[in-house]
């Protein structure tokens, strides 16, 4: 991968310092990496602990996830310096607003994902593999020729291969030796798109309106591909693909998860209605936790997982027969 100094479309007044070059690290973004912990519980319960030193494991498959993530958000700020001066916030952010060296931003990339790599691979070689098709995944959604995040649909569901990654980050913390189920890898991955898609629905609402069409596909190539329907289209189709998944999943090893399934439908439903109101958090995943409502329902969601962990139900068990009303 290289990548030049050149070709800045406005010069950058400033020379970036250190920590210009450790804020395009976004290590303020560490929030993301809850979703290694449903992960970590699921092995957990399915499979028990299937490693010698189980903190150990978590300690460096934390740092693992949080060193690749950012070494994949040095390549994007940097790689999209010229395209976020057109976005309203983004273009504040240091990349756009200093002159960074593409020397040290390769060498800062290489650095984080050798720290990344060297701490999933200490811990087993399942993590390991895991952790290099996520910086890979880095590379396919920023950098030319491939590029994802500039195809309408691709982007979305590109960068929200993310999520199952995260996903069995955890679960090889606690067991190395397997992999989750398909049906919640899909689920995990469908969920994710549902979040980015809702993400580009606020984008486009948003930025749209107050500074027209033209400086949003300037900001990100694959809105002009995407309209607010065709959007707000494949929010309802991420969000079914997603609960069929984990129906499949909570049917088939343990019935009594059934019980949350009420509460992720209505997660998806107000996550979408946030992402329609203006200056939303869901531009900003990593300013959730300022969502109170949303907090409320996720927190709602932990304690009827964790009662429908420990409780069994077996008057649950029917839903998996065949029954028909019998008409007199």
């Amino acid at each position: 991968m290289i990548l030049s100094d050149a070709g800045d479309a406005k010069p950058a007044k400033n020379r970036a310092g250190f920590f210009d070059y450790l804020a395009i690290a976004r290590l303020d973004h560490s929030a993301k990496h809850i979703f290694i912990v449903p992960g970590l519980c699921l092995a957990y319960l399915l499979r028990g602990v299937r490693t010698e030193h189980l903190f150990v494991s978590m300690a460096l498959g934390l740092v693992a996830a949080i060193c690749v993530a950012s070494a994949n958000y040095v390549i994007n700020e940097y790689l999209d310096r010229d395209f976020d001066r057109h976005h309203p916030t983004k273009s504040q952010r240091s990349a756009v607003q200093s002159e960074m060296s593409g020397k040290v931003i390769v060498f800062e990339w290489l650095m984080l994902l050798a720290v990344g790599l060297g701490c999933a691979r200490s811990v087993s070689l399942s993590m390991f593999a895991i952790a290099c098709v996520f910086a890979f995944q880095g590379v396919i959604y920023n950098v030319p020729p491939v590029r994802s995040k500039d195809v309408a649909f691709l982007d979305v569901i590109s960068e929200s291969i993310n999520n199952p990654l995260r996903l069995m980050i955890g679960w090889t913390m606690v067991d190395p030796t397997s992999l989750p189920p398909s049906s919640v890898i899909l689920a995990y991955w469908c969920g994710g798109a549902f979040l980015m898609a809702a993400k580009r629905l606020s984008e486009y609402r948003e930025i749209a309106s107050a500074h027209g069409l033209s400086q949003l596909i300037r900001y990100r190539a694959s809105f002009s591909g995407y309209s607010e329907v065709s959007l707000t289209a494949s929010c309802l189709v991420y969000s079914l693909l997603s609960m069929a998944f984990l129906s499949v999943f909570l049917v088939k090893y343990r019935i009594e998860y059934i019980l949350i399934l009420p509460i992720i439908v209505t997660l998806f439903t107000s996550y979408f209605v946030l992402s329609t109101t203006p200056d939303s958090s869901a531009q900003k995943p990593e300013k959730l936790y300022r969502e109170k409502g949303l907090i409320g329902i996720v927190g709602l969601l932990a304690a009827v997982f964790l009662v429908s962990t420990f409780v069994d139900m077996p008057f649950l068990s029917e839903l998996t027969g065949q029954h028909f009303i019998v008409l007199p």
